[in-house]
């Protein structure tokens, strides 16, 4: 008895289950963006937190609208969306794909950044939000 209790959470420990999880709530955003123009007003979609609280540009703002205009073939209009966010976005992808992969051979997986590395993403999104809000 005390087996079949324990069952369903040694599923969600099951090296799959968190990337899974990421991918069904991504399709279900997917799906309700699809249908949600967010260039237009009335629409229930998240603010940016940092917008509402300094009025500026944070380095993912734009992102929502970008993903919009690709999935309905925009292409200019998601690189004028956020120019960054559209660039690294395959990279992202491929570490989403990664961690898929790595979690249906059992195997749990975790990208791994130098220091140095740190450093470069966060000062390359600090120029992003400085360059966005001065021009």
């Amino acid at each position: 008895m005390a087996d079949a209790l324990s069952r369903p959470w040694s599923l969600l420990r099951h090296p799959t289950a968190a990337p899974l999880a990421v991918l069904a709530a991504g399709a279900a955003g997917a799906g309700y963006l699809y249908v949600t123009d967010p260039h237009q007003p009335g629409h229930v979609l998240p603010q940016c937190p940092f917008r509402l609280v300094t009025g500026l540009l944070c380095p993912a703002c734009g992102g929502t609208r970008m993903v919009y205009d690709l999935m309905h073939g925009h292409w200019a209009a998601a690189w004028l969306d956020n120019r960054a966010l559209l660039l690294v976005s395959p990279y992202a992808l491929a570490l989403l794909g990664r961690w898929m992969v790595e979690g249906l051979r059992g195997r749990r997986w975790q990208p791994r950044l130098s220091g140095r590395a740190q450093v470069l993403v966060l000062a390359l999104a600090v120029a992003w939000t400085v360059a966005r809000n001065v021009v």
